[in-house]
């Protein structure tokens, strides 16, 4: 397995690579040998393309508006801007099935997209949704959210799928971590004949859905196929320390009452240790306990026996714009995620 986005052990670089809207993609990276101080390095990768169409004109109209705007976690305002860039259904050229089911729970269900054209077996991106541990769903009528990420990732190379899972407080931890593993073996053994390849399957979670993600790879006891049956995991502003920051009801609802189990229900140690290629993703104006938490899981990944991983800051983004973003003219994060995959070939 490819070592994605990974450095050698050892006394090696923090490497965050911070990406920018506006005429050039600006790229900070941040590095610093362990117990030295850190550097700031800009490095300017070209100019953007002009707006020509009305999907890039509407994509440019939002990445320009004032970031006092978007400095905050609201769901309807930030659907609201992004809802217009969207594909509508039906979708050209794709063929999804909803609603499969991966498990026994009502909410173990999963939606496949897959192009009609490809034929050859593709690679599978599993997407995970945020909601607060207690909300939220892969799929609302008349939404294009949550499809807009299986339907980018299907019109990319891959069988995008979108898979939804228990609710706190009824199913509390570790039930998101114990959803993927029936989804992840549901994909293994079905996806080959829908095109798609079972040996090749890569994570990708949002806020509390990024949690799960983290839980699963972490805690391999959980796993239900060999080596948890995935090539990568990529975190969009998850939660991976619980021991680290006041949890909120929501969280509470999830990881328990009592702060004594924290510890053992943590991300981090089993992050740090894990073979699995990792990606994690922050916005410039995430809630302050997400970027607690990237920072926690990329110094602790620095100082472990994997070396750094590929850690991205999303300027201009806020936690919800970051996703609702993708399958739009904006490709700052579906540009990390196709490279990311692309070294694991």
């Amino acid at each position: 397995m490819s070592d994605i986005g990974r450095a050698p052990s050892g006394s090696v670089p923090i490497k965050t690579e911070v990406v920018s809207s506006g005429k050039a993609n600006e790229r900070q990276f941040l590095s610093s040998s362990l117990n030295r101080a850190v550097t700031v390095v800009f490095v300017l990768t070209g100019t953007a393309s002009a707006a020509v169409s009305q999907l890039n004109a509407m994509s440019a109209d939002v990445i320009r508006k004032p970031t006092e705007i978007r400095n905050v976690v609201d769901y309807p305002k930030t659907e609201d801007e992004y809802a217009p860039m969207q594909e509508k259904e039906p979708y050209r050229g794709i063929k999804v099935e909803r609603d499969i089911r991966y498990g026994p729970a009502e909410r173990n269900l999963l939606d496949v997209f897959a192009s009609v054209t490809d034929s050859s077996a593709q690679p599978v991106l599993i997407f995970v949704h945020g909601g607060a541990f207690a909300a939220g769903d892969k799929h609302a009528a008349g939404s294009p959210f949550y499809d807009n990420v299986a339907l980018w990732a299907a019109r990319h190379g891959f069988i995008g799928i979108n898979m939804t899972y228990r609710l706190a407080p009824q199913s509390r931890w570790p039930a998101g971590a114990e959803d993927i593993a029936l989804a992840v073996k549901w994909v293994t053994n079905n996806i080959g004949s829908r095109g798609g390849d079972g040996s090749r399957i890569y994570l990708v979670g949002h806020s509390a859905g990024a949690t799960h993600v983290a839980s699963y790879v972490a805690h391999p006891e959980y796993y239900r196929t060999e080596d948890g049956g995935i090539r990568g995991a990529i975190m969009l502003s998850g939660l991976y320390d619980p021991t680290a920051s006041a949890l909120r009801a929501p969280e509470r609802a999830y990881f328990g009452d009592d702060p004594g189990r924290y510890a053992e229900r943590s991300s981090i140690v089993g992050l740090v240790v894990a073979k699995i290629p990792l990606m994690i993703v922050t916005a410039e104006f995430d809630a302050p306990v997400f970027l607690r938490q990237f920072d926690l899981l990329k110094d602790a990944a620095c100082q472990g026996p994997n070396g750094c991983i590929r850690s991205v800051v999303l300027l201009g983004h806020n936690h919800m714009s970051e996703v609702y973003s993708i399958n739009t003219a904006d490709t700052r994060l579906t540009d990390q995620i196709l490279d990311f995959v692309n070294k694991d070939k």
